[in-house]
């Protein structure tokens, strides 16, 4: 029965909001388009789970809104016994930002994901059945400075599971037009019956090649400080064209130069 449990992990621990575990409110403007390319590991008690490589696309279809899809190769690796690889979990989500940013508020919106069960759950890729992450973010920036966070629940209609809270903080400052470094504590409640919660101190951040916002370097490494051991890792590149983006022919070329190099 523990194995069962332990099984999917780290797909129910997980988040999305690259590098980071906390997400913002931010979406990403009309009309235009961001693409990652990522690895990610989780070591957990008694196992270690990536997902590399793992690809993501975000849209701006609407005002405000943008839709968001997420295709990981997993990899659950035991501490005894056979690792298995293959096809993990799919993420498919809706941002949407319904308070904008003045100089006293924050803005504020939520970002719902529906993870598709694509994955072997037998085999410890998956969870077995569609699940949930219902959050509420908010964010402000000051100067150089920029604080988001907040917090949501992920809801798991699968046996051996249980719905559980989480929430994060993080705070950021631009050094340069190309670096960007941040923290954040994000904290996760028990998963399974045999899990605990777990509170995490992250590091990270985003380095801008070209001093441009369209290709970017993304890293980020942490370690719980309370309640269960765990250790997050995150390293991907970033491009993002459309509409109002500038020079987006140079950022497509380099895109196309890592996934058609000829």
């Amino acid at each position: 029965m523990l194995r069962k449990l332990v099984l999917g992990y780290t797909a129910v621990t997980a988040m999305a909001g690259p590098p980071f575990q906390t997400d913002d409110p931010e979406p990403i403007e009309f009309k235009n388009y961001e693409f990652y390319t990522f690895g990610t590991v989780g070591r957990f008690p008694g196992e270690i789970d990536t997902q590399a490589p793992a690809i993501e696309f975000n849209w701006g279809a609407l005002p405000n809104t943008h839709l968001h899809i997420i295709a990981p190769i997993a990899s659950y690796i035991p501490g005894n016994g056979r690792k298995f690889t293959g096809m993990g979990d799919i993420e498919l989500g809706i941002k949407y930002r319904f308070v904008q940013e003045t100089k006293r508020l924050p803005q504020i919106g939520t970002f719902t994901m529906f993870e598709v069960p694509s994955g072997d759950s037998s085999h410890g890729l998956g969870v077995g059945k569609t699940w949930y992450k219902v959050p509420l973010w908010a964010q402000k920036s000051f100067g150089p400075w920029t604080t988001y966070g907040g917090g949501g629940v992920t809801v798991i209609p699968v046996a051996g599971y249980r719905d559980y809270p989480f929430a994060g903080w993080l705070l950021q400052r631009e050094f340069s037009k190309k670096l960007t470094l941040a923290s954040e504590v994000f904290y996760h409640g028990r998963a399974t019956a045999d899990s605990r919660y777990s509170t995490g101190l992250d590091l990270g951040g985003y380095y801008k090649f070209h001093g441009a916002d369209r290709f970017q370097l993304l890293f980020c490494y942490g370690h719980s400080v309370a309640g269960q051991p765990e250790t997050y890792g995150y390293l991907g590149l970033y491009w993002t064209w459309g509409e109002k983006k500038k020079d987006d022919t140079a950022a497509l070329d380099l895109l196309r130069k890592v996934y058609w190099p000829n």
